[in-house]
């Protein structure tokens, strides 16, 4: 676990309009303050990623997500033995550069002790999105992270990835269907 320092250090350059690299569950992930479009537009640019897709924001508690989603009665499950991403409806404050072409946002409470600690220093959700080329697999050590993207950050958070074996899987929180497998 990186100092708090470094995790300070990574707020400050989130506050600031910055974008970061980080590990998560599996994966190096690209992230910066979701209301920042300009932050959200320099990720997408950097992977080659359609806006129309959306993106996913992970947070450190369900609170964080409060502005950002609509679940009526319904919660978010909590982690169990692998990190699951939920596509669930989008309240009216979601940008269409975080929701893509959907009325639906995915989100996650990350279990990842750097990725939490981003959130919780940042008291905020956060962008997370995979550090990869669109369709080319995610970089999963900080070498072939720097290699790819360390010219596009403003900052590499250091640490290690969880032991999951890839991006999280995703399911639509309504229907339970997964709508990307691990």
């Amino acid at each position: 676990m990186p100092s708090s320092q470094i995790i300070r250090r990574a707020s400050r350059i989130l506050h600031s309009g910055g974008v970061i690299a980080y590990p998560t569950e599996g994966v190096f992930g690209l992230g910066c303050l979701p209301d920042d479009a300009t932050a959200v537009y320099r990720i997408l640019e950097a992977k080659d990623r359609d806006v129309a897709k959306g993106l996913i924001l992970i947070a450190s508690d369900a609170q964080q997500l409060a502005d950002w989603i609509d679940l009526g009665d319904a919660e978010i499950p909590s982690a169990e033995s692998k990190p699951i991403t939920w596509i669930v409806p989008a309240t009216n404050a979601v940008p269409s550069w975080i929701r893509g072409a959907h009325k639906t946002v995915a989100v996650r409470l990350t279990t990842h002790p750097v990725a939490r600690a981003l959130c919780q220093e940042t008291a905020s959700c956060i962008v997370s999105t995979s550090a990869n080329l669109s369709g080319q697999q995610p970089a999963r050590n900080a070498h072939v992270l720097r290699r790819q993207f360390g010219h596009l950050v403003d900052y590499v958070v250091p640490g290690q990835c969880g032991s999951a074996q890839g991006a999280s899987e995703i399911r639509d929180l309504k229907t339970d269907k997964i709508v990307r497998p691990a």
